[in-house]
């Protein structure tokens, strides 16, 4: 029978049985199964510490007769007499709960309980940390030996040797795991824990996996000059990741009502602590209850909120494996296509606007709304656009290639539009501009709508139309910002130095960050001169004590600048198609 299923598990997918035959040796199961039997052994035994014995106390949780004492201690202390409150201590403290007053049934079920989330918390850690460390690992040995370019040209389509690496790599954690779900299950059910809630939550789990797993591949693919370091850093930032989405999940002050709730979507805590209550102890329950999207109350079903976790890990995996198909066969090219880039920027916008338009405990307008996310949302469009000034600016050889097709007329038939949008080799600014645009839409839907506007102290005054064309005015200069530093980007690229990509960040990352630090320790303040910080990445710090002409001004000034660099720019675009033309007529 054996031989049979091995015979099935290669013919479906050769990859797979590869994996599996390389790791599911007896030694390593005999271990895998070894470690999940003394840890379930460990946790089920842990919890008899506080097991009732002789001397448990009257007022223990699982004493029938803990009420009764609560009442007359609570008496005695009412009466402020101090030698009555010291002999009442003295008989607490030598006299015991009955064994036949103790509430056996709700502690074993507190016990199965403590076991069930334990477990809960661990299958999380596990199965992402350490499967996350041996997938991008398993990468990082393949690139090594040289085996990666072999399997690369195989006639196994992507997705068959991506299906294999995701469900073999990993196989000895999911031996673990599977040796320990049936305590885990045992004890949901003795626990009196519904059961749909415990295959919602293992629904969640799995469909964690695949995000996180086909990320590890992707970050194992495209990170190849971390070298050995490249497991330790991938499984060290899903544990960061994992840890402080768990840190703001148990605080008492967990609120849901801003646009970090989409991030925090990607760690299952937050879920998990809506389907068992007991994870974190909340006073409050779960935040998740009050939980909106656009104003619809998704929080009010766990039907509703597993599945949109559901479909937002769903979607966001699908994307990645879309990604790692894309560069699996050629790791130099972009991760994304400029066209998948204007759907990614759009589902961005959704989520993150989604999630800051929720009806909280203050009950603010939308406006207000905006206001309170107004540096999440500006922040998190930043890191999205410099990102893909990263991703999809082409580097010197792409841009040759493609001006010398359109200096031979060999793309006559599509107009330089269409191939600035749509080519993958075409420089990358018509592509940054368009996503620009997208970024900016909900923008300008809320400043054609709104009535007020979010000022320094938290409340709101009224627009008038110089304060909106002032707002349009700074939004544009954000936009001339972006489209000057995916210029100097493109033009970087473009020379012949080496190491032209890191060239290419660091000189983004100091025309970036470096002017407000600077103007910060200097103590030249935004709003003091608000001129100078006009010209940072940060004009909207400067933009209440600004004046419109000192905006419109600081406007033209970016607009030269920007006119004067994709000058430059089609200069060196066109004389790389006139000399890659040449090179090639002058080898034939």
């Amino acid at each position: 029978m054996m031989p049979n299923l091995i015979d099935k598990i290669g013919d479906w997918n050769p990859q797979l049985l590869r994996e599996l035959k390389g790791r599911l040796k007896f030694f390593n199961v005999a271990i895998a199964v070894t470690t999940s039997l003394l840890l379930q052994l460990v946790v089920f035994l842990y919890q008899f510490r506080e097991f009732p014995d002789d001397k448990y106390s009257l007022t223990g949780t699982y004493c029938r007769l803990r009420k009764l004492y609560e009442q007359q201690q609570n008496g005695v202390y009412r009466q402020s007499n101090q030698s009555q409150i010291a002999d009442f201590n003295y008989f607490l403290s030598n006299n015991y709960c009955p064994q036949n007053e103790i509430d056996w049934q709700l502690w074993w079920r507190d016990h199965w309980e403590y076991i069930f989330l334990t477990f809960s918390v661990i299958f999380v850690f596990t199965l992402l940390v350490a499967g996350t460390y041996l997938l991008i690992n398993d990468l990082a040995k393949e690139e090594t030996r040289g085996t990666l370019n072999f399997i690369r040209l195989s006639p196994q389509s992507e997705t068959s040797i991506l299906t294999g690496k995701l469900l073999g790599v990993p196989s000895l954690i999911y031996l673990i795991i599977l040796v320990a779900v049936p305590l885990h299950l045992w004890a949901g059910c003795s626990a009196k824990i519904a059961f749909t809630y415990i295959l919602s939550y293992y629904a969640i789990l799995a469909a964690s996996c695949v995000f996180f797993y086909s990320a590890a591949l992707l970050f194992g693919l495209v990170s190849r000059w971390f070298s050995g370091f490249q497991p330790w850093l991938g499984s060290g930032a899903v544990f960061l990741f994992l840890f402080t989405t768990m840190v703001l999940a148990s605080s008492s002050n967990n609120t849901l009502n801003n646009s970090t709730v989409w991030f925090r979507l990607f760690s299952a805590w937050d879920t998990t602590n809506y389907l068992f209550p007991n994870l974190f102890n909340l006073s409050n329950g779960s935040p998740l209850k009050n939980w909106q999207f656009f104003y619809l109350p998704l929080g009010t079903s766990f039907v509703s909120v597993v599945g949109f976790h559901l479909l937002n890990l769903g979607l966001c995996s699908y994307s990645i494996l879309q990604a790692l198909k894309r560069c699996f066969r050629n790791p130099k090219i972009s991760i994304i296509s400029k066209k998948q880039s204007y759907f990614l920027v759009a589902f961005y916008q959704l989520m993150i606007w989604g999630f800051a338009l929720q009806n909280g405990k203050n009950n603010y307008t939308w406006d207000e709304q905006v206001g309170e996310n107004f540096v999440f949302l500006a922040l998190y469009n930043l890191v999205l656009i410099l990102s893909l000034i990263a991703v999809l600016s082409p580097h010197r050889q792409d841009v040759q290639d493609w001006a010398r097709y359109r200096h031979q007329g060999v793309s006559s038939h599509k107009s330089v539009w269409q191939d600035l949008i749509w080519a993958e080799k075409s420089p990358a600014l018509v592509a940054i501009t368009i996503n620009l645009t997208i970024v900016t839409i909900p923008w300008l839907v809320w400043l054609s709508l709104t009535s007020v506007v979010d000022a320094n102290d938290g409340r709101t005054w009224i627009v008038n139309e110089i304060d909106r064309f002032k707002v349009l005015l700074t939004i544009a200069l954000s936009i001339s910002l972006m489209m000057i530093y995916a210029t100097i980007a493109q033009l970087i690229l473009l020379l012949k130095t080496p190491k032209r990509s890191f060239w290419a960040i660091g000189t983004l990352g100091a025309a970036v960050f470096l002017p407000p630090m600077i103007l910060e320790f200097i103590g030249i303040s935004s709003w003091k001169h608000s001129t100078i910080w006009m010209f940072t990445t940060f004009p909207w710090a400067a933009v209440e004590s600004a004046g419109v002409t000192t905006v419109f001004m600081a406007l033209l000034a970016d607009l030269s600048v920007l006119a004067l660099l994709n000058f430059q720019l089609a200069r060196q675009v066109r004389l790389a198609g006139e000399s890659a033309t040449k090179a090639l007529l002058a080898g034939r």
